[in-house]
């Protein structure tokens, strides 16, 4: 193995973080780890037809669960890619609410581009929307864990063990749904442009920031996340409803998972 390739989408930075922790670990243990590279998801102007992978890569792949699933543009782009037979760990990064069939839908994914997956986790992150839960995820505790994780998949690849792991959740997936919520400019809005150009889907006007295609939104909270001025948000109320309905669902730390 020569290569270690990141893939992930990561509206608000959490998925990615998650990532990066494995990836740093992994490349402590793995010294036939020569080369290192990132496949940012979230990128709308990529061509990622023209991203492709070979056996001797070991992939990270990392998605946020949105309601239980893999996001639709995230699976759209990564089926574009050629993996070629490059060696997989999946990642699903959760808000503390749970990923239910993210990761078995994400292996689905990668086998039809060409991934080979040995290894799974699941991860806490805080989440997007109801930021209160989640909070300050992935602390110190998961980093630790995380990294015992990669230990363990480095041990995987050392005994050239290339077996797949029994991954959780359903097929057919669970009904995929739609937040609905968009976030829009406040008065703090300077009209920079830069929501528009991270918007992984496009749904936010170039030529005038304050009109958004409510049917291209995703509710990633990407633009909220990047807002320099944070002048770009949903509305208090929209914030209040989303924190009581997963207050129960929420409450209570989870824990990280790992699938060999």
């Amino acid at each position: 193995m020569r290569r270690l390739t990141v893939l992930s989408f990561s509206p608000t930075g959490g998925t990615e973080k998650v990532a990066g922790v494995l990836a740093s670990a992994l490349l402590g243990k793995c010294d036939e780890i020569e080369e290192n590279s990132f496949v940012d998801l979230t990128d709308a102007m990529a061509d990622f037809a023209a991203v492709a992978l070979d056996a001797e890569t070991l992939a990270i792949i990392a998605v946020p669960s949105y309601a239980g699933r893999v996001p639709a543009v995230a699976a759209k782009r990564l089926a574009a890619i050629s993996g070629n037979g490059a060696k997989a760990v999946l990642v699903s990064v959760y808000g503390n609410r749970a990923y239910e069939d993210t990761l078995v839908e994400l292996e689905d994914v990668a086998a039809r581009a060409g991934f080979r997956t040995i290894a799974a986790v699941a991860a806490v992150a805080e989440h997007s929307i109801a930021r209160c839960y989640g909070s300050g995820r992935p602390d110190m505790d998961d980093m630790k864990t995380l990294g015992g994780y990669a230990d363990a998949v480095a041990g995987k690849l050392s005994r050239g063990d290339e077996t797949k792991p029994d991954i959780p959740g359903n097929r057919p997936y669970r009904e995929s749904g739609k937040v609905g919520l968009v976030p829009k400019p406040g008065s703090k809005c300077t009209g920079c442009g830069l929501c528009a150009r991270v918007c992984p889907v496009q749904a936010i006007d170039a030529g005038d920031v304050r009109k958004v295609d409510a049917a291209k939104c995703i509710s990633c909270m990407r633009c909220v996340a990047k807002c320099p001025e944070r002048a770009r948000d949903i509305s208090a109320g929209e914030r209040h409803s989303v924190n009581r309905m997963l207050e129960k669902v929420c409450s209570g730390r989870k824990d990280n998972e790992l699938f060999l």
